[in-house]
């Protein structure tokens, strides 16, 4: 091997670390990974910006390895830059490693994004790049200049939510967005021509993208597209690279038998022999490294002449700075409300989103189509529409009727940093955006994922907009706040309590209709109460013999009938069940004692969840049916959510225990 050109040697050798990692492993993809390695090694090696002291550093260009699947190619660079070492890949998918099977952005150093489900880095690749486009605006080109590099494959562009994501980055004209697109024509159950017939590349042209097409094997080939889609900058580009599937294999190249499973111990020897390899595994040696690292120098002058760019800031612009680099959110005022105008929670939102949209210059987001009805218009009209070429300091993102590129956006806007992003559109369309509303849970980000007409209540409609089971199932996901105001005061302290997250994101839940306002004069718990995730809103005199839980708009119904019922009633308002369970023992015992067994929940929508809080002896005011198109005070009468009908049922509820 010492004949060879040192390219040719270097990207061998990544073959051969991802062969051998995914042998040890006994697990893996490595065809992909061997067919995208050519275009890895040019990117790394010749254009890709980072410190390589700090995988962290502001200015780096962002990788994101949107077909996660090929995590050893990804693995590998990052050990020859040096971030990870042999002894990590020799840890390939097992426990507690920083290498896992699909790339996590919180255990890997250079990991800039988790990227299991396929697509969803090339959609948080758009959120990168409108985020890059936007703080370059706000804090001068030498502060914030960099590119955001994606590498797709096949079943990315399979993926629907790309095809939203794309059409959106071609209208905000993301010119530094670059994507390259392994077209291997290979997946797991075969031939991509068995499932696929798209033109990528008239199509993405038509989403106004530059697309490029290679040999995606030719390392000068590559060097010329990226050199190309770095100067086009109204567009984003798509780097469509035509490779071969497990290419440098002995006998498999081109076989859908890589995608998914380790080669077997003769075809990775004949592969080694083939490449030039040595037979012992993971062969490292000191000449490639040598090769890989000789513009780390450059580098590392530029991140130096980069930190004294920030030191030269002006005033105004080192605050900003400050504020987007030390992740902390300004402290901010939200209004007040008069206690005697009712108001929809989703209006109460509305509101505090407007009294912060000066307050937090780095505030960006925006809905799927419903601006009025979420209630974002105002900040719309204020902060302008986002492009990258003609208002790069818009903040107002049009994401039209795309609830899942939305997510992913988003989750792209948090990973990059220095934003607070928001989201929003109707809770039953929750649906479309759950996966990403499960990957801004599982990467740790504080996204404001913001569901308005939460309920039945959304009425005339009918049973395809109103949410019944869609509350219960996103309390299900980890690390996810879920927050049900009762009135504009708790949207108030709700909504601040999701913009102090640092770890988590947030999903904060409106009504569409009017809801008296609880009076902070008679109520001055609600506050601390929001805080803790449930409070005592109304204590009898006596003991009470029954505890009426509920959330949202029936927090209002829970008082009602507990004024008509003659029995000391305590009511707790619930409006985030993680903030209560995360409470001491004793707080959670001194709102829920175990001697009190007569419990009963109030919520519009399905009643399974409660029973951890209401026990086997309680009961539940709930939905547990489709709804129906009708009037909402109709819907109400005939679902037992009027004060009536809700005190038969507790009344009924008493007389069977």
């Amino acid at each position: 091997m010492e004949n060879l050109n040192l390219d040719v040697k270097t990207v061998n050798v990544i073959k051969g670390l991802i062969i051998d990692a995914i042998d040890q492993a006994k697990s893996g993809h490595p065809g992909g990974a061997m067919s995208s390695a050519d275009f890895g090694y040019v990117l790394f090696k010749d254009f890709l910006k980072f410190d390589p002291q700090n995988p962290k550093w502001f200015n780096r260009d962002r990788f994101i390895l949107s077909a996660g699947h090929e995590s050893m190619l990804l693995y590998s660079l990052l050990t020859l830059i040096g971030f990870l070492s042999i002894e990590d890949l020799k840890s390939f998918r097992q426990w507690k490693s920083k290498t896992p099977g699909h790339p996590e952005c919180d255990l890997t150093p250079g990991v800039e994004a988790t990227t299991g489900p396929l697509g969803q880095g090339f959609s948080m690749g758009v959120g990168m790049a409108i985020a890059e486009a936007f703080l370059r605006s706000k804090l001068g080109e030498n502060i914030c200049n960099h590119f955001t590099y994606v590498l797709a494959s096949d079943g990315d562009l399979q993926e629907p939510v790309v095809l939203g994501s794309a059409s959106l980055a071609g209208k905000w004209n993301l010119g530094k967005l670059i994507v390259f697109y392994d077209s291997n024509k290979i997946q797991l159950a075969g031939p991509t021509k068995r499932c696929d017939c798209t033109d990528y590349n008239t199509l993405f042209k038509s989403f106004n993208w530059q697309v490029l097409e290679v040999n995606g094997h030719s390392h000068s080939e590559i060097k010329n597209a990226i050199l190309q889609a770095q100067k086009e900058t109204s567009k984003p580009t798509l780097i469509i690279g035509h490779t071969i599937m497990a290419k440098g294999c002995a006998t498999l190249e081109g076989s859908e038998k890589t995608h998914g499973s380790p080669l077997s111990p003769e075809e990775i020897k004949a592969t080694k022999k083939k490449l030039g390899l040595p037979e012992h595994k993971f062969y490292l040696p000191k000449d490639v490294l040598e090769h890989f690292r000789s513009r780390f120098s450059e580098l590392t002058t530029e991140v130096r002449e980069w930190e004294k760019n920030v030191s030269n800031l002006s005033k105004e612009k080192k605050e900003l700075f400050n504020l987007i680099t030390d992740g902390e959110k300004h402290s901010f005022t939200l209004p007040d409300f008069p206690e005697d105008k009712p108001l929809a929670t989703r209006k109460a939102f509305g509101m505090c989103l407007n009294a912060l949209t000066d307050q937090l210059p780095n505030l960006l987001g925006g809905s799927a189509d419903l601006d009025p009805s979420n209630q974002t218009v105002q900040f719309r009209e204020r902060v302008g529409l986002f492009n990258a070429l003609t208002n790069p300091e818009g903040r107002y993102l049009a994401f039209g009727v795309r609830e899942f590129p939305m997510g992913a956006i988003l989750n792209g806007l948090a990973l990059h940093g220095g934003i607070i992003p928001f989201g929003a559109t109707f809770l039953v369309f929750s649906d479309y955006e759950r996966n990403a509303l499960r990957m801004s849970a599982l990467q740790k980000l504080p996204v404001l994922h913001i569901f308005t007409h939460d309920s039945f209540y959304v009425g005339e409609d009918g049973p395809t907009h109103q949410p019944i089971e869609h509350i219960s199932s996103l309390r299900l996901i980890p690390n996810m706040l879920v927050f049900r105001p009762a009135d504009a005061n708790e949207t108030k302290y709700c909504f601040k309590e999701a913009l102090a997250q640092k770890s988590r994101p947030s999903i904060l839940l409106f009504t569409r209709q009017t809801l008296p306002i609880l009076n902070e004069k008679i109520y001055p718990q609600i506050q601390d109460g929001v805080r803790k995730g449930a409070y005592i809103l109304k204590e009898p005199k006596q003991k009470p013999e029954i505890i009426f839980i509920a959330t949202g708009s029936e927090v209002h119904l829970a008082l009602e009938v507990a004024n008509k019922l003659e029995l000391p009633v305590r009511v707790i308002s619930m409006p985030c069940m993680e903030l209560f369970k995360e409470q001491p023992q004793s707080y959670i015992q001194s709102l829920l004692p175990s001697d009190i067994e007569k419990r009963i929940a109030f919520e519009a929508g399905r009643t399974d969840i409660w029973h951890q809080f209401i026990g086997l002896k309680g009961a539940v005011l709930g939905i547990n049916h489709f709804g129906a198109s009708a009037p909402a005070n109709i819907l109400a009468e005939e679902y037992g959510f009027t004060v009536s009908k809700a005190l038969n049922f507790v009344q009924n509820y008493l007389q069977n225990l």
